[in-house]
């Protein structure tokens, strides 16, 4: 009995942690599920049509092996992202810099920019300067966290307050955070859960009303419209 209790111990010891998981996370009087995700050890890209040129639009659409997933970026009706957005290293649309109407358009906004190993979320001008490679990339706005400060239009007694999620990245860019509001918040508030609990330097909006989630393994799966980008873990 002894040699199997200590196999059974040593069969557990020898299973690794998730290298992506997902926690409910209350801050500031607001809740969150916040997803963590290992860089280094995990495969993070973006999806937004199949072989056959027809956009995913739903995470049940998306190929086997999807661990966790989440929308990725704001979108035309024909699920065509409205900013920069490459996918396998191949550009769908290029990098849009001008101000315009909506979210997206309130400078700064900027760039999530995946690779193997690392995801750095990028301000859109210093993207355009600098001009990384990425496997993977999708623009929206506004930031949320600009080299460690809040969006400067973002006002702490707002009333607007709408369902957000977002995604920022450590310094080293090994770390690579999703958050998504289980309450209505303020872009002020969602900023501060970035800024101050998850202490990162970088933080960018995605989208708001139609904001979801896929994380089968704490039993959500998010209905609702059609998405354009989705960004996910995979196997």
């Amino acid at each position: 009995m002894i040699w199997r209790i200590s196999l059974f111990l040593w069969l557990v010891a020898m299973v690794p942690a998730s290298a992506a998981t997902c926690d409910r996370v209350k801050f500031d009087g607001n809740r969150y599920t916040v997803c963590t995700i290992d860089m280094t050890a995990s495969n993070v890209r973006l999806f937004l049509r199949n072989e056959d040129g027809v956009p995913y639009a739903q995470f049940a659409a998306l190929p086997d092996g999807v661990q966790i997933a989440m929308n990725a970026g704001m979108y035309h009706d024909d699920r065509r992202p409205v900013g920069h957005y490459i996918e396998d290293g191949e550009t769908e649309m290029r990098v849009i810099t001008n101000a315009g109407p909506g979210n997206f358009g309130l400078l700064p906004n900027g760039v999530l920019c995946l690779n193997e190993t690392t995801a750095q979320v990028i301000e859109t001008l210093r993207y355009v300067r600098e001009a990384p490679t990425c496997t993977h990339a999708t623009q929206s706005g506004p930031m949320l966290v600009i080299d460690g400060d809040l969006h400067p239009q973002f006002l702490i007694d707002s009333t607007s307050r709408k369902r957000r999620n977002g995604v920022g990245t450590s310094a080293d860019g090994q770390t690579l955070y999703w958050a998504i509001t289980d309450n209505a918040v303020t872009f002020h508030e969602f900023g501060r859960l970035f800024r101050d609990h998850l202490s990162v330097p970088q933080a960018l909006f995605l989208d708001g009303s139609i904001s979801r989630l896929y994380d089968p393994a704490n039993g959500r799966n998010d209905a609702g419209a059609a998405m354009g980008p989705i960004i996910a873990v995979v196997e």
